[in-house]
């Protein structure tokens, strides 16, 4: 469901990762290791946010390079900032996201809403948003389309137990048939969700 394949990654002089390879079956991996490992730059790689130098990224069998729209509605990220749009509101990007993959608002993503808490806060603008309330519109933004890989830096940052909690049964409700893959410091999060540990330097 999702492969890289060769990726490199340098800015300027500094050589990020090269040569990365790997494919990924339905599950839930996590990045764990401590920063300036490139888990960042290779998560924003793969959600076809920025380009790699070499290689290439499958989705569902949707080459990123030559068929990024194809790959990209096969994909949910969420991003470490969360703030890319401040004067949008959660209900909006809802709204965005669900026209962008041709899907529905549907009562699964409503309760998914509803579980982490954030139904009170759709109709806020982002910049009106905590930190936490921010990361939780783009966590109910991932269930929509039904992406056959989900993508998040940080994931559990900012969030509340209660939305912690629901984090970690959703994403393992994700991993029986989806690749669900994220870079996180939090080992409780990694340990209630069932992830496997990886680091980048594995990818070879």
């Amino acid at each position: 469901m999702l492969r890289i394949d060769n990726l490199s990654k340098r800015y300027g002089n500094h050589l990020v990762f090269q040569g990365l390879t790997q494919a990924f079956p339905p599950g839930c991996v996590a990045l764990c290791e401590e920063d300036s490992t490139g888990k960042s730059s290779m998560l924003r790689i793969i959600a076809g946010v920025i380009a790699p130098d070499e290689g290439d990224v499958w989705i569902d069998g949707h080459s990123m390079i030559h068929s990024p729209v194809q790959a990209k509605s096969r994909l949910a990220y969420v991003p470490d900032n969360c703030l890319a749009f401040p004067a949008q509101t959660g209900r909006g990007l809802l709204e965005q996201v669900a026209s962008e993959k041709n899907s529905a608002i549907d009562d699964t993503v409503l309760d998914l809403a509803y579980r982490l808490g954030l139904e009170p806060h759709l109709d806020k603008r982002f910049e009106q948003m905590s930190t936490g309330t921010r990361r939780k519109v783009f966590l109910t933004a991932a269930a929509l389309g039904e992406p056959a890989v989900i993508i998040a830096d940080g994931p559990s940052n900012g969030l509340d137990t209660q939305a912690r909690a629901v984090l970690a049964e959703q994403f393992r409700i994700w991993s029986q048939d989806r690749v669900v893959l994220f870079a996180s410091h939090d080992y409780e999060l990694v340990q209630a969700c069932g992830a496997r540990a990886l680091n980048v330097d594995e990818l070879r």
